[in-house]
């Protein structure tokens, strides 16, 4: 009976976690749904509302300082249900935003909190695999995906009702405290506020190997570098997945010359794969361990979109941006678990300079693509991709579970189960 309930305590805490990614997806999307009613109801220019979106990703890059403090403080568990509740808000304050000052202010501090909950839901996610010793981190990132999928939806079952964003906005934040709720209840509790990992934060060794004799330091340090490798992977591989997002239709449309039909195929290529890699890429950690997933994965992506760059062609360039789902899907999982086990200071950063990445990826690819073509900006994604993999020789990864995938623990708890169901009283 052991057995049955250490796994039933790991699918209660699985689904918590679950429930934060999806509410992380599902906030986002919901807001960038309605981002043509917001220009329209304040009056924005083009250039106002690229400036809108920058806040976003400026409030989550300098939110680092802030993020340590309140998860060292606080303890993940507690920052992940305050930043969901936070960004629940957040949506009603935008709906009611009065003027574009007001609204770069409400952008800003969602940003902020995008950037606690990433962090505390990383940090949970990282946890929920170490106290149980089973891999998790990219299905719970999969999730993510599936909260934008249901915002959408709701956006467009909103929209065929009333066009009213308030409304809308406001069943979105029912929504958000419902699964906040929910989520509150299977959350894991840290032993105490800050991990074991913030008192080697500061002083690991090269290899990020923890010192549990030194106490923890109440200020920020300087990170390690291991660290800084980690957080180099981060903003390579978060490049090379918002670049494939925002320039892969146009690379289809205007290089490949696919019809107007088959142009966004691109996009949907690499979210599909991305999503099944996600959803398979917690076995694969078991089986070979993070480090080679993601130096095997980001080749994959660099040398695949590489290769279809050179050949040209609509049927080459899907088969490429193919490869770059499948192989840059589980970079960010790892990263941030590897990240997680130096400290909340380190995840921190990390996940700050992964927001970098998405915030100048798409932004240097088009400078690229205008100094010279979209071609080579898009061999810029590749060589990102690749990039990925020289980090990831700098950073030393946990070895792989000794456990198995979720199907072998399942078929060996029925086994453990059986007899103690039959002999039990």
């Amino acid at each position: 009976m052991h057995m049955l309930r250490v796994r039933d305590d790991y699918r209660r805490a699985q689904l918590a976690i679950a429930a934060l990614f999806c509410v992380l997806g599902f906030q986002y999307a919901t807001w960038a749904a309605r981002l043509p009613a917001i220009k329209t109801e304040l009056g924005l220019t083009d250039a106002e509302l690229g400036l809108l979106l920058m806040a976003t990703g400026v409030g989550a890059a300098v939110s680092f300082p802030l993020v340590a403090v309140l998860t060292r403080r606080l303890g993940s568990r507690r920052l992940a249900v305050l930043s969901a509740l936070f960004l629940g808000v957040l949506l009603i304050a935008l709906a009611a935003a009065p003027n574009y000052p007001v609204a770069l202010l409400v952008m800003c501090a969602d940003g902020v909190g995008v950037g606690c909950l990433n962090v505390a839901m990383n940090a949970q996610g990282a946890e929920l695999e170490s106290r149980f010793e089973r891999t998790a981190m990219a299905r719970l990132h999969a999730t993510f995906s599936a909260g934008s999928l249901g915002a959408a939806l709701l956006a467009s079952g909103v929209n065929t009702v009333t066009s009213s964003m308030t409304a809308h906005f406001a069943t979105a934040t029912v929504l958000v405290l419902l699964l906040v709720a929910f989520a509150n209840r299977g959350l894991l509790t840290e032993k105490e506020a800050g991990t074991e990992a913030d008192t080697d934060a500061s002083r690991s060794s090269e290899e990020g190997t923890p010192d549990p004799e030194r106490k923890p330091r109440k200020g920020l340090t300087l990170p390690t570098r291991v660290t800084l490798w980690m957080g180099c992977a981060m903003v390579f591989g978060t490049v090379a997945e918002g670049a494939m997002n925002d320039w892969s239709a146009l690379y289809m449309k205007e290089v490949a010359h696919a019809s107007s039909h088959v142009a966004p195929l691109g996009i949907a290529v690499v979210s599909v794969m991305m999503v099944l890699a996600r959803l398979f890429a917690d076995g694969w950690r078991s089986r070979w361990g993070d480090g080679r997933i993601v130096r095997f994965g980001s080749v994959l992506a660099g040398a695949g979109l590489a290769l279809a760059l050179l050949a040209g062609g609509v049927v080459p360039a899907l088969i490429g941006f193919a490869c770059v789902g499948l192989g840059i899907a589980a970079v960010t999982p790892c990263v941030y678990v590897a990240a997680a086990r130096q400290g909340s200071q380190a995840l921190a950063l990390v996940a700050a300079m992964g927001t970098t990445g998405l915030l100048a990826g798409p932004p240097v690819i088009g400078f690229i693509a205008n100094a010279t073509t979209l071609t080579w900006g898009m061999a810029t994604v590749a060589a990102s991709a690749s990039l990925v993999a020289l980090c990831a020789l700098r950073i030393r990864w946990a070895p792989a579970p000794e456990r198995d995938t979720a199907d072998a623990d399942a078929d060996a708890d029925a086994r453990n189960a059986e007899p103690s169901v039959a002999t039990g009283p």
